[in-house]
């Protein structure tokens, strides 16, 4: 309204200006003025006033407009506003009603509400994992230069595992764990006789049989620092050095591949971590023989480990001791023996098998670096008049060169008898190249070396290769083993 009073106000002076100016002009003037001369200038005025007049009106049909348009914009905004207001107070009165609502919910409401809930079934706290090593490699086995029945080209699944965990309640949890191995020959630890405390060193009777329990155990979780397995579990050692070493799939750990120890076993496992993770500890109580060979005996064995892991570095002490399955009713023996001339007398008990063990390292997504070491006191002379003692070592390492490549090594040493035969030793190596497609998948192209050396006055069986069979070494003999090929692990 303002501008529209300024503008008329503008117009009305112009006007007035015009009509002023021309009044004195005219008073002036006393000649005589011609009539034609004097319309004109009056017609032009009067053309001018009204042409005057005509902008005033067009502005003030312009404000005019204007003023209409802005009262209805405003009108229009009073009405937004007032809907908004009207809405947050409807959303709110909504709100309370819904709270009013949920309080106000009826006791059987709710219950039939949680009697449509699905129930819980057994499959939601079950899993199901399973891992396969499988190769396919071609070997050359030599005793003194010969080739044997073991040398040639094949594709071998060397273990298939099927796992199944289930969790009863946040304490108490399960699992079996099923074992199928694609069996060449059998030693001691790896195909028991169940009827017998030792086997035949290559017992063909056995292949095909490969079908165990490894591992089948009742698991009370009390603490994260106390653990309590009962039945078939995982003893101490070798899956704790197996999990430092990362190339399972590649070949067996140290003592679990000399048979000196075993991965898996009957009876009562304690184990946890203490200090945050800072160390871990197991103590297993068990039959003796291995998760394949299920005996009842007079005394139990046991294993332990106490470990520690900080910033990447790794250590750990264990032990064993035992009869190994053998004490049995009616196996004590007082026979004797002679070894080289020298006579052994049995006692009236059988002569307890020990090992102690020692493993160090470092490992970060780099690389690991590591190494095993073991000695034995008649492992193997559990039954015999004899005693005799055994040691080895081993050292690995691995590098992750590139995201899903690496290369890996490993050399172990082991001297099978200090007393009886101390040439009879074997070096093993081993080399390669791997890759990791897939997260379950790994493979590995790898060149394996195994030597076997016999100095004692007797042919003794050694065995060279897991995927060969044992071979008879004579006196001052030597057996070999080279192989290559493609070595894989698949799991999920």
């Amino acid at each position: 309204m303002t501008s529209k009073f300024s503008l008329l106000a503008g117009a009305g002076m112009g006007i007035a200006l015009i009509a002023g100016s021309a009044t004195p002009a005219f008073a002036a003037t006393k000649k005589p003025v011609h009539h034609a001369k004097h319309a004109a200038a009056k017609s032009g005025q009067t053309a001018e006033i009204d042409a005057l007049r005509a902008q005033v009106e067009a502005l003030t049909a312009r404000l005019d407009a204007q003023e209409q348009n802005t009262a209805q914009t405003t009108a229009q905004v009073n009405a937004v506003q007032t809907q908004a207001a009207a809405a947050q107070v409807a959303a709110q009165s909504a709100q309370t009603e819904a709270a009013a609502a949920q309080v106000a919910v009826p006791t059987e409401v709710k219950t039939q509400l949680a009697a449509n809930k699905p129930k819980a079934q057994w499959f939601d706290s079950t899993s199901i994992t399973g891992r396969m090593y499988f190769d396919g490699s071609n070997i050359s086995q030599k005793v003194n230069g010969v080739k044997q029945p073991g040398s040639g080209t094949g594709f071998n699944i060397k273990r298939l595992y099927v796992g199944i965990d289930h969790t009863f309640s946040p304490i108490f949890s399960g699992n079996v764990t099923m074992d199928i191995s694609n069996v060449v020959g059998s030693t001691s630890n790896y195909n028991f006789n169940a009827n017998s405390a030792t086997a035949p060193a290559n017992s063909t009777a056995l292949v095909g049989r490969g079908f165990y329990v490894k591992k089948a155990y009742l698991q009370a979780k009390l603490d994260p620092a106390f653990v309590i397995r009962v039945g078939a579990a995982d003893l101490p050692w070798v899956p704790y050095i197996e999990n430092q070493y990362g190339y399972r799939h590649i070949e067996n750990t140290l003592i679990d591949r000399t048979n000196f120890g075993t991965s898996a076993d009957w009876g009562v496992h304690v184990l946890g971590d203490l200090a945050g993770g800072l160390l871990s500890y197991q103590v297993s109580a068990i039959d003796g023989g291995g998760y394949r060979n299920v005996r009842v005996t007079k005394t139990v064995d046991f294993e332990g480990r106490l470990s520690t892991s900080y910033k990447g570095f790794f250590a750990a002490i264990g032990g064993y001791t035992g009869k190994r399955a053998n004490n049995t009713e009616g196996a004590i023996t007082s026979a004797t023996t002679t070894v080289n001339g020298v006579t052994y007398i049995g006692g009236t008990h059988l002569h307890t098998a020990t090992r102690e063990d020692a493993a160090a390292g470092f490992k970060n997504k780099l690389f690991t670096i590591g190494g095993e070491y073991f000695h034995a006191k008649n492992w193997n002379n559990v039954t015999t008049a004899t005693q005799d003692k055994s040691k080895g070592y081993s050292l690995f390492g691995n590098v992750n060169f590139a995201p899903k490549w690496s290369v890996f090594g490993r050399y172990d040493w082991v001297k099978y008898s200090e007393v009886l035969n101390p040439e009879f030793h074997q070096h093993y190596y081993d080399a390669g190249i791997q890759y990791e497609p897939v997260k379950i998948v790994d493979i590995a192209l790898v060149y394996k070396r195994e030597a076997l050396t016999d100095g004692s006055l007797a042919a003794v069986t050694g065995y060279a290769n897991q995927n060969a069979p044992a071979v008879t070494i004579p006196i001052n003999g030597k057996a070999t083993t080279n192989e290559i090929g493609i070595f894989g692990q698949l799991r999920f």
